[in-house]
């Protein structure tokens, strides 16, 4: 007999999202993913100046808001014909490339890894001399010994007797789905302490070149506006923290990574999708896609053999399902923003996020679609990171369709994407001592045209589209990555990306479902969430409040 479950809210996301779940003989077996919140800010966008759209767009998140400036800057630039100087290019990678170090870490520390880790574990159970020896054998972090645990575990031990456990409270802590033992859940939680230290660090680079976080101010279409900024001091200290940030990353979170994985490989098998996207990013030249550090692509039913050139051009958006007047799916370049809210009804409308599919086809976007598109596409770095990841957690590469797949790509493509940034930084250096501090190409905004700026952020695959006439916003667009993976049934009624990953998914206990928000949180959604579990057996509900 099953049973109806309310699970409000879920936090550790941004913005809000409800997701229902049948759950029937222990499984998950049917989804909707409802996005509840209206954006709108392409309608606030018609009649503007199209240099303005940056701004507008930036702000539609608080956390990964360079994206959306750097795709509206190649947007316009597409538009008006302009093509940006190295020096520019290379800022704007750097700006980019910190964005991914920030962002994966606090997604794996701070929005993620309460998922596998119990907390309360480590306060009750854990030795602080045998974490500390464990810790020894897993990782270099410059932090460490057996005080170090001890005076962690005291710490947590008066936060959870004060009843002030702040952002580790209403868990579901001692859930037999946690496998890990006290001393690794010991050492993962100093470890989120210390990446909050971290990470606070890592945003000064976005300040450094983009004037402040969140919202830089630095760019422009054209190119970037901070050439005063490039001075042997601003330099040197970006590059002192990317360094920082990524001897973090290679000796603190890939490590934590590897060991958590270690101990839920079943998780292998759960939370897959079939199609993936990506609109890949970094470019290395003024050459793309054949530039792109993360190359362009598309997969198709996991064949990783038959990896395709993702072209924009294949890209629509349904609203059957979606709160909008009713009309038939559209190329972002003719889509249309006209909401139309209504009841909830898993079998009509029930989303606010629109339903975007590649060649009629739902694709999951994000790290794992990266990392599958680079290594089919034998890209070398992320060849050899995935395949000694593989190995070390002796399981086959068809492990990677999964939420532990998912899990496992960020922390991959970080390693690749850091490995790369003092590369460029050494370029810019070069080119400035040469005498070249170009930053910025002018241009001519004309009276009519249209552009699309592709880039991929490190939630996945986004691209803005604009038209312009009588030199303003005529129309504007933009697919962003919580759409592609959290959206709703299409037309066809076809599953998005997140319905079809919940799909089997194991629940042990219903009043406690923590497998449902492994898989979700893998997404790294963007939308601050309610998720209710239902079954259609039985009407009883149980509301649950969730960390």
């Amino acid at each position: 007999m099953g049973k109806r479950i309310t699970i409000d809210p879920i936090t550790r996301i941004e913005g809000h999202l409800r997701i229902e779940v049948e759950v029937a003989g222990g499984k998950v077996v049917n989804t909707w993913s409802s996005g509840q919140m209206f954006r709108g800010i392409e309608m606030i966008l018609k009649g503007r100046d199209p240099r303005d759209a940056q701004h507008f767009v930036q702000r539609s998140c608080g956390v990964c808001t360079y994206t959306h400036s750097l795709s509206s800057v190649r947007a316009v630039e597409d538009a008006v014909g302009v093509k940006i100087p190295e020096n520019a290019r290379i800022i704007r990678n750097l700006l980019h490339g910190a964005q991914f170090q920030h962002d994966h870490i606090i997604h794996f520390y701070h929005l993620h890894a309460l998922d596998w880790v119990d907390v309360v574990s480590a306060v009750t159970k854990a030795d602080p001399a045998k974490t500390a020896a464990l810790a020894d054998n897993v990782s270099n972090a410059p932090f460490g010994g057996t005080v170090y645990y001890k005076n962690i575990q005291q710490r947590l031990k008066t936060f959870v007797e004060s009843g002030q456990l702040g952002p580790l409270n209403n868990a579901y802590w001692g859930h037999p789905a946690y496998k890990m033992p006290p001393e690794a859940n010991l050492m993962a939680t100093a470890h989120y302490f210390e990446a909050l230290r971290l990470q606070a660090r890592a945003a000064r680079m976005h300040a450094i070149f983009g004037g402040k976080n969140p919202h830089l101010q630095s760019l422009v279409v054209g190119g970037v506006t901070c050439v005063k900024d490039l001075t042997p001091d601003r330099i040197a200290e970006f590059l002192y923290i990317a360094k920082e940030t990524q001897s973090f990353i290679k000796n603190v979170y890939i490590p934590d990574l590897l060991a958590v994985a270690s101990f839920y490989k079943e998780w292998g098998a759960i939370g897959g999708t079939t199609n993936f996207l990506a609109w890949g990013d970094l470019p290395e030249s003024d050459k793309e896609p054949e530039s792109l550090l993360m190359p362009r692509g598309v997969i198709m039913k996991r064949n990783l053999g038959g990896v395709k050139m993702a072209r924009e051009e294949k890209v629509t958006e349904h609203v059957t399902r979606s709160w909008y007047e009713k009309g038939s799916a559209k190329h972002p370049y003719e889509g249309e923003t006209k909401p139309k809210h209504g009841d909830y009804r898993t079998g009509g409308k029930y989303s606010w996020i629109k339903a975007p599919r590649y060649d009629g086809q739902a694709c999951e976007v994000g790290p794992l679609a990266r990392v599958l598109v680079a290594y089919a596409r034998g890209h070398k770095d992320i060849k050899a990171v995935v395949d000694s990841t593989l190995k070390k957690l002796d399981i086959p590469v068809t492990a990677l369709f999964s939420t532990l797949g998912r899990t496992a790509a960020r922390g991959l493509e970080t390693i690749v994407i850091g490995d790369a940034m003092p590369g460029w930084v050494m370029k810019l250096v070069e080119n400035i001592k040469n005498g070249d501090t170009k930053t910025y190409q002018s241009w001519t905004m004309p009276d009519k045209a249209m552009g699309v700026g592709l880039n991929d952020v490190a939630r996945g695959s986004l691209g803005h589209w604009i038209e312009i006439e009588n030199k303003k916003i005529k129309n504007y667009q933009y697919v962003v990555p919580s759409t592609w993976n959290l959206g709703p049934r299409c037309e066809k009624g076809r599953l998005g990306p997140v319905e079809e990953a919940l799909i089997g998914t194991p629940v042990a206990d219903p009043k406690r479902p923590l497998e449902v928000l492994r898989t979700v949180h893998s997404f790294d959604p963007c939308i601050a969430c309610a998720v209710h579990i239902i079954d259609p057996d039985s009407n009883q509900v149980y509301k649950i409040k969730v960390l």
